[in-house]
């Protein structure tokens, strides 16, 4: 069975993706601040873990758990994010500093805490967005978010070449618009093409099977433009 990490886990698209795994014989550490909606699941092979990713304290409580239960990771999903929406002139240098902190830092901590327990053939995949590519159109309002977005990528293709001898695999996917509940609050009349279901479904078979033909690579998984 593989172990597989998810944080993001409570709702959206990391919620449907800690049910497809764990009912397809896989281990999995589903992580998010409140775990009230995993517990109810009441899942074999599905542990919920109460963690605020964006302190770094609280990453030990993954680390220990991994250490005492599984001893390796296959799959480690950086799927939780952060989303502002304010107008670039009243979005502030603690506004940056709080989507930073989850979609940025957390991730590289948490990947980095991860390294001891990743080998050969494991994957870590990490959820950007469309926003975050280079040449994309732009939604206004998101100048946090999507400058987030963009450095992850960046990251995940220097964790590709600093591991490459590892065997561990590191890819990101910059994913288009999905209905999910973090979209309804930012954009409450936009009606996304892909349902969260679809794109977790999606997200599975990459993180199973995707590292046997990418590393260090962004595939943007969109069927609009933007």
């Amino acid at each position: 069975m593989k172990n597989i990490i998810v944080t993001g886990a409570s709702r959206g698209i990391g919620f449907e993706l800690v049910q497809l795994f764990a009912k397809n014989n896989c281990n999995v550490l589903a992580v998010s601040r409140n775990i009230s909606s995993l517990e109810k699941l009441n899942l074999d092979n599905l542990t919920p873990l109460s963690v605020d990713i964006s302190e770094e304290k609280e990453l030990e409580k993954i680390v220990s758990f991994v250490d005492s239960n599984w001893k390796k990771v296959d799959v480690l999903i950086n799927n939780a994010g952060k989303l502002a929406n304010k107008p670039f002139s009243e979005t502030t240098a603690q506004d940056f500093l709080d989507v930073y902190k989850v979609n940025v830092f957390a991730v590289a901590e948490l990947t980095r805490r991860m390294i001891p327990f990743l080998n050969k053939q494991s994957h870590v995949v990490t959820i950007s967005s469309m926003g975050g590519i280079q040449g994309s159109v732009k939604f206004p309002g998101l100048s946090a978010y999507s400058s987030s977005k963009g450095a992850v990528i960046t990251l995940t293709e220097l964790l590709a070449e600093e591991y490459k001898d590892s065997e561990i695999s590191f890819n990101v996917l910059a994913l288009g618009a999905v209905q999910t509940e973090m979209l309804e609050e930012a954009f409450p009349d936009y009606k996304a093409p892909t349902s969260a279901l679809e794109m977790a479904t999606y997200i599975y078979d990459f993180a199973l099977t995707g590292n046997k033909f990418y590393n260090g690579k962004v595939l943007q998984v969109s069927s609009s433009t933007p």
